[in-house]
């Protein structure tokens, strides 16, 4: 059975309070000894509450008292470096979830243009795209290219490297050779719709790009803008 989550609010009642700062304490103070036990290094704990007259400390005064003391040696860049507070703590939570949201829209809208390249591939037509979605979809077509071109490019120094072999070990560079061709073709293949795909933003205004029927939700729309976009370069 899975713990239920606990939800980080002021809790009003006032014994389920003093039970939960019981047992939250108890566990703060074990997780501290713990640390300093297996990575070697120093800590101390000081918790004020209204259910005790004097403050909790660990591991002992002395003990508090030499950690404070090393703390307030260092230069006051170095005190507060590292210190968070609840507002700041949630900042760094909500940037980094930003940053998390962004990798996984631009994830997506390739997907999405991914897709939209193998459906004009079958022969699809593209004219409802916006120029937003052209600009993504020929972003993604130019790496697919470039993909190719290296793939060329190392497959043709391997055939340069066969040809020098002698002719008694040419049966063993066949497949070789034949990889090779295919990869050429698929390259082919691939300028042809690079071709295409130009010509057709190039005769745009005649044939009537910017329909609606096939906008994606991570477009702005944005007709006139035609090289901005917030996901690829």
């Amino acid at each position: 059975m899975t713990r239920k989550k606990v939800k980080l609010q002021y809790i009003s009642n006032d014994s389920a309070r003093k039970a939960t700062f019981k047992k939250r304490k108890k566990g703060l103070m074990k997780k501290v000894s713990e640390l300093t036990t297996l990575c070697g290094i120093e800590a101390c704990a000081i918790i004020y509450s209204p259910y005790d007259s004097h403050p909790e400390i660990w591991p002992s005064q002395a003990g508090v008292q030499r950690v404070l003391s090393r703390f307030k040696k260092l230069p006051e860049m170095e005190q507060s470096k590292k210190m968070v507070n609840q507002e700041s703590f949630l900042r760094q939570r909500i940037a980094k979830s930003n940053e998390q949201l962004k990798k996984q829209s631009k994830e997506n809208r390739e997907k999405e243009m991914t897709l939209v390249m193998f459906q004009g591939l079958t022969g699809k037509s593209l004219l409802s795209l916006n120029m937003m979605d052209l600009n993504d979809l020929g972003w993604l077509i130019e790496q697919n290219l470039k993909d190719i071109n290296k793939r060329v490019d190392l497959l043709s120094k391997s055939g340069s490297h066969n040809s020098q072999v002698p002719q008694s070990s040419m049966v063993a560079s066949t497949p070789g050779v034949a990889v090779d061709r295919a990869v050429m073709a698929m390259e082919t293949n691939m300028q042809r719709q690079q071709q295409w795909f130009s010509d057709m933003m190039n005769s745009h205004e005649q044939m009537g790009f910017g329909g609606d029927d096939m906008m994606f939700p991570f477009g702005d729309g944005n007709h006139n803008n035609l090289w901005s976009n917030a996901f690829f370069p």
